[in-house]
């Protein structure tokens, strides 16, 4: 790999030789503050916070996820006891839940600079790679959300089985850190299942090092263990929602959505990048996205391919499924940021403003998606408890119509679809099928303000 990107010294390496010893700690002190609306957010996203938080309770003993429901669609027992944990811990104080994913992100792009700097990547480069990372749309919306937990996990454990191979000689040491990190990434979440696969790309770019061949063959060996146990739930089980369809002929559509999607600044989640069809803004961001790949192949051939092949890895996963999500694209973006910043010391003129441009472009995206985030966690602060309030103040014997709630015609209805899906209680209120949000114009108790207050409806 080192090949596609090192070939003497680059331009400006030695303004950036200072940073080279720190240069991940810098990411890190960077990426903090850069995500100042996540940690700023008082409240949740989405109906996910409030169920794990019922599930977790307040007191007595949590019900643990157990290690081997291996029959279970969704066997993600490492990421569920520790939502369930944190969630008794952490769920009545909203900002240092948020506090704690925003630093688990930003370690996770000081691990991706660091990868970066092990693969040659010039210092400065590999800094802003990770930053826009960091703070890019995939990001964003992951380290905003409490419902990622699983693609943290996931991510971590990759960053960390590459750089345990990439710093060791030793095959044997090489292949116990790719059968650790893939199995814990894999009791984290199915699209750790993209590590072995990366693995082989790192053999494949970085001069087909024996302790590559040895990761590789000892996390393949993990995944085929893996498959030969879940292979058939994975397949066949049933699942609730579109979004776990699996079709091969998912695959071409998501994989533009991923592609497009950072490119198009107004587009909040990933399944909507193609919502308007081929407008002015997929073909502006198409444009883009393949004079970027241009860029690459001027600069260097070998990064326009492990652009090319490196995302399809990490999304190797996601793309046959039903829908694309931004968190789905985690992986994907913590490799395709830092090649495409790779490319910066041998890219022309024209390539440099492409890459700039490109990275604006991600920068501005984060920071809407960010706004958004914070916007609904605003909201939710102020719904949630509301609703709560009017659910206990209707209760009482003999009565069972549910509480009918209306958006107001300025309330956004999807946050409150959300915050009212299937939630079992809030804050010791049984919620459940007691709420049912009605649409526009339709008959209901109370009607939802902009801003998550609840009024009499008229």
């Amino acid at each position: 790999m080192r090949e596609a990107i090192e070939n003497g010294p680059a331009p400006g390496a030695r303004r950036w030789a200072w940073l080279a010893r720190w240069a991940p700690l810098v990411v890190f002190a960077l990426a903090l503050p850069g995500q100042w609306l996540l940690l700023a957010n008082p409240g949740y996203f989405s109906h996910d916070e409030l169920q794990w938080a019922a599930f977790a309770g307040r007191d007595g003993p949590i019900a643990w996820s157990s290690w081997t429901a291996i029959d279970a669609f969704q066997y993600r027992p490492l990421t569920f006891n520790l939502w369930l944990w944190l969630s008794r811990q952490l769920f009545a104080q909203p900002q240092a839940f948020h506090l704690l994913l925003v630093v688990w992100g930003a370690g996770n792009a000081a691990l991706a600079c660091a990868l970066a700097r092990r693969f040659g990547v010039a210092t400065g480069p590999a800094i802003a790679g990770a930053l826009v990372f960091a703070l890019g749309p995939f990001a964003a919306y992951t380290h905003g959300w409490v419902g990622t937990l699983g693609d943290l996990l996931w991510l971590s454990c990759a960053l960390l089985a590459g750089l345990a191979v990439a710093r060791t000689r030793r095959p044997a040491l090489a292949a116990a850190a790719a059968i650790a990190c893939p199995a814990l990434g894999l009791l984290a979440k199915e699209a750790a299942a993209a590590i072995p696969l990366l693995l082989a790309l790192a053999w494949a770019f970085d001069g087909r090092k024996r302790t590559w061949a040895a990761a590789t063959v000892a996390a393949s060996a993990v995944l085929v263990a893996y498959l030969a146990l879940r292979i058939g739930v994975l397949l066949h089980a049933p699942r609730e929602g579109t979004q776990y369809a699996l079709g091969a002929g998912h695959v071409p559509l998501r994989w533009l959505e991923y592609q497009l999607f950072a490119f198009v600044p107004t587009v909040f989640e990933t399944f909507n990048t193609l919502s308007r069809g081929l407008d002015g803004r997929i073909v502006v961001a198409a444009a883009l996205w393949l004079t970027l790949l241009a860029t690459l192949w001027r600069s260097a051939p070998r990064l326009a391919a492990l652009f090319l092949l490196g995302g399809l890895a990490a999304l190797a996963p996601v793309l046959p499924l039903g829908s694309s999500w931004n968190h789905y694209g985690y992986g994907f973006a913590a490799l395709t940021a830092p090649v495409v910043a790779a490319a910066w010391p041998r890219a022309p003129r024209w390539g440099r403003a492409v890459i700039a441009l490109a990275a604006v472009l991600c920068l501005w995206h984060g920071a809407n998606v960010m706004r958004t985030l914070r916007h609904v966690g605003q909201v939710q602060a102020v719904f949630s408890p509301a609703l709560a309030q009017a659910v206990a103040a209707q209760a009482r014997p003999g009565h069972s119509a549910p509480l009918r709630l209306r958006p107001a015609a300025d309330a956004e209805g999807w946050i409150f679809a959300r915050l009212t899906h299937d939630i079992p209680e809030y804050d010791g209120v049984a919620i459940g099928p007691r709420v049912q949000l009605v649409a526009a114009g339709a008959a209901a108790e109370l009607e939802i303000a902009a801003d998550g207050r609840l009024h009499p409806a008229r």
